[in-house]
């Protein structure tokens, strides 16, 4: 399995990218702490077992779950995140004021988006991006938008990739790929089952397949050669459950693709130039 994980990441981070794969017992728990950060860090283990209806020793497996060694170190961890997260601001009840709250939310989220990526993962990406000889971007249900964008935007910067929009196609489309070909496969949850079988399909012929997901133990990440993992932009698992975004994943897309017409230098800038040329001869006066 391709190493997604970091030892800089907060409790929240963590429990966000695991939580799919967890036992009941342990996902009652870390549900709690993502939940309610500021109940959990006053509270023992004990007492958190007994909110939720689990043993102590269930406390302790899923703290261990997600790279603690106990619920001690569970606790200051958690207490060193609240103490970087500043109080939402009140911006009253209109809809702008709504708007304004959900943005400020979101800025005070996203530097934890990054928080599971390794060094050694995120470069292995990259090599792959700008060295294939075929590019092969896809996805299914709500991430197939951010397939389509960053098979466009690789193009714009002088890496030809293509993307299927028909789930055959796409499992056609990726059994064709060889050695030196790679396959980005884009799924939030890493479990869709189309993308899973478009995984398989690239790996039959031995292309790369990089993952970009937001869970470190999914099928997905499995698969992949390499997989990208990176924690939901939200402040709590529950409202990423209840309101599905996949801003995390479009922030990785665009970095992405600027980290790769950095590398290829002069050919980015043609393509860009090219680019540019074609969107000149297309704007109205």
């Amino acid at each position: 399995m391709p190493s997604t994980s970091s030892d800089d990441a907060p409790p929240t981070a963590r429990i966000a990218t695991a939580l799919n794969t967890m036992q009941p017992a342990e996902r009652r728990v870390l549900e709690l702490v993502a939940a309610s950060p500021d109940v959990v860090v006053e509270s023992t283990a004990q007492q958190v077992a007994d909110r939720v209806g689990v043993g102590r020793a269930s406390v302790v497996r899923a703290c261990q779950s997600i790279g603690y060694r106990g619920y001690p170190q569970l606790r200051v961890a958690l207490a060193a995140e609240l103490a970087r997260h500043a109080p939402p601001v009140d911006f009253g009840p209109s809809a702008l004021g709504r708007i304004k709250a959900d943005v400020a939310a979101l800025a005070g989220a996203l530097p934890q988006i990054t928080s599971v990526l390794d060094e050694a993962s995120v470069e292995r990406a990259v090599a792959a991006l700008t060295g294939a000889r075929r590019l092969l971007v896809l996805a299914n249900g709500l991430s197939a938008p951010l397939a389509s964008d960053m098979a466009m935007r690789l193009t714009a910067v002088g890496r030809a990739a293509d993307s299927v929009a028909d789930s055959i196609g796409q499992q056609i489309s990726a059994r064709q790929l060889g050695a030196d070909d790679v396959a980005v496969i884009i799924s939030g949850s890493g479990a869709n089952e189309v993308s899973l079988k478009v995984a398989r399909a690239a790996a039959q012929g031995a292309a790369t397949v990089v993952a970009l997901t937001s869970f470190t133990d999914s099928p997905l990440v499995t698969l992949a050669d390499v997989a990208l993992v990176v924690a939901p932009a939200s402040t709590t698992f529950r409202t990423e459950l209840e309101h599905t975004s996949r801003i995390a994943l479009l922030v990785l897309v665009e970095s992405l693709v600027e980290i790769v017409a950095a590398r290829t230098g002069d050919e980015a800038v043609r393509a860009q130039t090219r680019v540019l040329d074609v969107l000149s001869d297309n704007l109205s006066e």
